[in-house]
């Protein structure tokens, strides 16, 4: 019987878990809050009242107690991980002076002071200007600069959700360096604030060194439980809390991707696929690492924005049947979406997908892309060949972080929504060429902010000890040689020649259209 636990926090874009984790990776209860996960005042805005998340996550932590009242007493630490670049102003007091912003929202602000003339030479120079003036347009501080000086003028600090949160549990204004990814001065190569007041993150970013808040290692300490939020939550009064990272560093980490022989790959709204390196490496050259959960690490990353966020657009547009099925069964539409994945064989019968539905800043014109439409392809065909293509991105981006490594990864772990399923878990094994493995728990960056947790509370000497003691696989899915041969095959010849074939097509839609938008 377990008598130490600590108490991870999670915070999503449309749910708050408080999760109870034993020292042997063991999830024992949770406690879940839902919430709309934005509204929007305008076309491409997405905010939330960052009110919300707080007492979303008072009502989960309550939630959890009630189910587990004996074990909650034992709790001896927590942490929190939460969504990256979502943002809340503050006043002195810690007062929200707006909603948070989200990591989704699309609003550009006009940035019509130009950034000084030998950092746009040296940006030009590198073929990043255009790259560098999206990214500082997309900076939320730089929109409520322009749009909404009042606020700006009385933000005391300027937080991650991540800061407002600790705020609201130990009274002060700290993070952990594991929680800054976002639009926002961070020198990710020495992971922290820029040290010289020349560097051009500050004249990027708009945001000036006072109001940004401390920051500490993962694993180190917080804080403490305050007497207010512990009325609030249930949690003892003087509970310490740890550090930990973002919800993909802490998924990581979960996964026992500690290593660049490992790649974790994250099936969410965002697909991502990440490898812990002790060393700063740009897979894409000029874009980041990001901070590890790991202290003093990093997360060479890959994104596939909207990766399944295509799977909501499908099942919205293409599959009411299943959908109505599901409901008279009641059963998830996935779960039949799932079902007949393996009805389709590998390749989909030659319907390739470039799952670009949001362009990257390195390719600001490309489009989503389609092709090999024939009269045998159903609606199964498509969906199958949208779990292939986003596979597809993310095995292109494991051949960029291996070559910027130099190192050979051997095995992927996978999480998020589309690990639950099998078949997708075969699909990844069998287009990756290695073996999959699927963790025991659906709550991976929980469990590893949990790892956060008892390493910062010195029940385990250091991560890999962690590790050992608490990420356990359920299954392990073997890559089919025959299968493989046909997604090589494609890969090469077909999915790798897509976007260089129709480059100046996209360049040529962006003109007529205007869409999308660029600087």
């Amino acid at each position: 019987m377990c008598d130490r636990f600590v108490l991870a926090i999670d915070c999503g874009t449309q749910s708050i878990r408080a999760l109870l984790f034993d020292e042997k990776g063991n999830l024992t209860e949770k406690g879940k809050v839902e919430f709309e996960p934005y509204f929007s005042n305008n076309p491409g805005w997405a905010e939330q009242d960052a009110n919300l998340y707080w007492d979303s996550l008072c009502r989960a932590c309550n939630i959890l107690r009630e189910k587990k009242p004996k074990e909650f007493e034992k709790i001896i630490g927590i942490t929190l991980t939460t969504m990256r670049d979502t943002v809340v102003n503050v006043d002195e007091n810690g007062n929200a002076l707006r909603p948070a912003i989200l990591w989704l929202d699309q609003r550009m602000a006009k940035c019509e002071k130009p950034m000084a003339f030998y950092e746009n030479l040296a940006f030009s120079a590198i073929g990043m200007r255009s790259a560098v003036e999206i990214s500082r347009r997309k900076g939320k501080a730089n929109w409520i600069i322009e749009n909404q000086r009042d606020i700006w003028e009385k933000t005391y600090k300027y937080l991650m959700i991540s800061g407002y949160l600790t705020f609201k549990l130990t009274g002060k204004m700290i993070d952990s360096v594991g929680c800054q990814i976002g639009h926002i001065p961070f020198d990710y190569k020495n992971l922290s604030w820029p040290k010289s007041p020349l560097s051009y993150r500050w004249h990027m970013f708009g945001v000036d060194i006072n109001r940004l808040p401390d920051i500490v290692n993962p694993g180190e300490i917080l804080g403490y439980v305050t007497r207010e939020a512990s009325v609030l939550t249930g949690i003892k009064e003087g509970t310490v809390m740890i550090a930990s990272a973002s919800d993909k560093g802490c998924e990581t980490l979960g996964c026992g991707c500690i290593d660049t022989e490992s790649a974790c790959i994250s099936f969410g709204t965002t697909a991502t696929v990440q490898t812990t390196s002790d060393k700063y490496i740009e897979p894409i050259s000029f874009m980041p690492s990001y901070p590890a959960a790991i202290p003093n690490k990093f997360n060479p990353e890959i994104q596939v924005y909207r990766g399944y966020w295509m799977i909501s657009w499908f099942k919205k547009e293409f599959a009411a049947r299943e959908m109505i099925e599901a409901k008279e069964k009641g059963v998830s539409p996935e779960s039949l979406l799932n079902e007949r994945l393996n009805e389709i064989p590998p390749g989909s019968q030659g319907l390739v997908l470039q799952p670009y539905w949001s362009p990257g800043l390195k390719m600001p014109k490309a489009k989503g892309a389609m092709i090999g439409f024939g009269d045998v392809h159903t609606r199964a065909h498509i969906y199958r060949a949208i779990i292939e293509g986003i596979n597809y991105a993310l095995l292109d981006g494991i051949e960029k972080i291996e070559k910027k490594s130099g190192s050979k990864i051997k095995q992927i772990m996978v999480c998020g929504g589309g690990s639950q399923s099998d078949a997708i878990c075969q699909i990844t094994a069998d287009m990756m060429g290695r073996p999959v493995l699927k963790g025991q728990t659906y709550e991976m960056s929980g469990l590893g902010a949990a790892i956060n947790g008892f390493v910062g509370l010195k029940i385990y000497k250091n991560y890999d000890e962690a590790v050992k003691n608490m990420v356990h696989y359920g299954k392990i899915f073997e890559p089919d040689e025959n299968n493989m041969k046909i997604y090589k095959e494609l890969y090469n010849r077909v999915y790798k020649k897509i976007y260089p074939k129709l480059k100046e097509i996209y360049d040529e839609i962006q003109k007529i259209t205007m869409y999308p938008e660029i600087w």
